[in-house]
């Protein structure tokens, strides 16, 4: 066989496009004053590209759907609006210990699900609806994981997933998502997929600063693969997440993105014209940062995630904390390990927050 002219090749003229592209707005500062300016200037940009959604909060109209006592916590289904069109179903898990009329507020974390069948594989729920005894699926069960270590924990549906699934995903079964009709609808509108995800976090946090049980100031987030990429843009985006983990996402578009077959919520239009994956996690800093990955993960290539994390340590380094961020890359494939990004968390927003650089945006 004649070997193929490159030219007539699209991904070789996509690969030329990120050789040559300078973003215009990755990290560069010296000193902290410039640091201050950049991450003023990319944040506003990261946040514009998402789709900005910067119309008044609705009221959040909870409804508490259904409680149940589990195994040294109480899970809780509500609803609640995270803008006037749209509904966002959620577990909240409760520890026994912080139901008492004396007990003190503590820390909680949003749990973000990554592509399945939605927010039940995060809280122990199998695909045919039963509870499991121990922890499965890729993802772990880690909204259980995080109650039995005393946070308080809410997993969002996110956009495309279980309950908040196109009426024909839903029809063809419980694992089919519908990342893709509306994603791409949504790009007509400059809006994407992850900014609306991103959106129904922040409203999350809304609502669990409401909640008696929560310590508003030591709210963390964290999450898997395609809740990797909402646990980091979120963490960029709010600056109330005191601490995040993101779990089998941290890379370079250069070689996850760009050359392996993604969902199209991966794809945030125009990025790469100002920033690489390592600039929009550098955002988060100085507050408390760790990223995980299997050494044989398939879609999110281990160099770079190394790569990747080395570029963020440089931020945490020039604002003097280098100890508030960290990589654990363990021998495994794309699943979430916990191993160390739990002790992370639990140490990070154990005493309380004090390093948020403001507030919501």
């Amino acid at each position: 066989m004649p070997r193929l002219d490159p030219r007539l090749q699209p991904m070789k003229y996509i690969e030329s496009l990120y050789a040559a592209n300078r973003p215009t707005m990755a990290f560069d500062a010296r000193t902290v004053e410039e640091w201050k300016k950049w991450r003023r200037k990319l944040k506003a940009k990261v946040w514009e590209l998402l789709g900005g959604m910067d119309e008044p909060k609705c009221d959040l109209s909870v409804q508490v759907l259904e409680r149940k006592k589990m195994d040294g916590y109480v899970r809780e289904k509500v609803l609640y609006s995270s803008r006037p069109e749209m509904l966002v179903p959620a577990y909240v898990l409760i520890p026994d210990a912080a139901t008492g009329a004396r007990s003190a507020p503590r820390a909680a974390v949003v749990c973000c699900s990554g592509h399945g069948y939605g927010k039940d594989a995060v809280v122990g729920i199998d695909e045919n609806g039963q509870q499991r005894q121990e922890y499965g699926g890729y993802e772990r069960d880690f909204a259980v994981q995080m109650v039995r270590q005393g946070f308080v924990a809410i997993a969002p549906e996110h956009l495309g997933f279980g309950e908040r699934r196109d009426p024909a995903q839903i029809k063809a079964g419980k694992g089919h998502a519908s990342c893709q009709q509306h994603s791409m609808a949504a790009l007509l509108f400059g809006r994407t997929n992850s900014g609306m995800r991103v959106y129904d976090v922040m409203r999350a946090i809304d609502y669990l600063q409401t909640r008696p049980e929560v310590d508003p100031r030591r709210i963390g987030c964290m999450g898997i693969s395609g809740g990797g990429l909402v646990t980091l843009f979120s963490a960029a985006m709010d600056d109330r997440i005191q601490a995040c983990l993101v779990s089998g996402y941290l890379n370079l578009f250069r070689d996850c993105i760009i050359p392996i077959i993604h969902c199209v919520d991966n794809y945030i239009p125009h990025i790469l014209r100002y920033a690489e994956m390592s600039d929009v996690a550098s955002l988060i800093a100085p507050r408390a940062f760790f990223a995980e990955s299997g050494s044989r993960d398939p879609i999110f290539p281990v160099k770079a995630v190394r790569e990747s994390f080395a570029r963020v340590r440089r931020v945490y380094e020039l604002l003097g904390v280098p100890e508030k961020c960290g990589l654990h890359v363990f021998n495994d494939e794309h699943v979430f390990n916990g191993t160390r990004g739990i002790p992370f968390l639990k140490k990070w927003l154990q005493n309380g927050a004090s390093d948020a650089v403001g507030s919501r945006r």
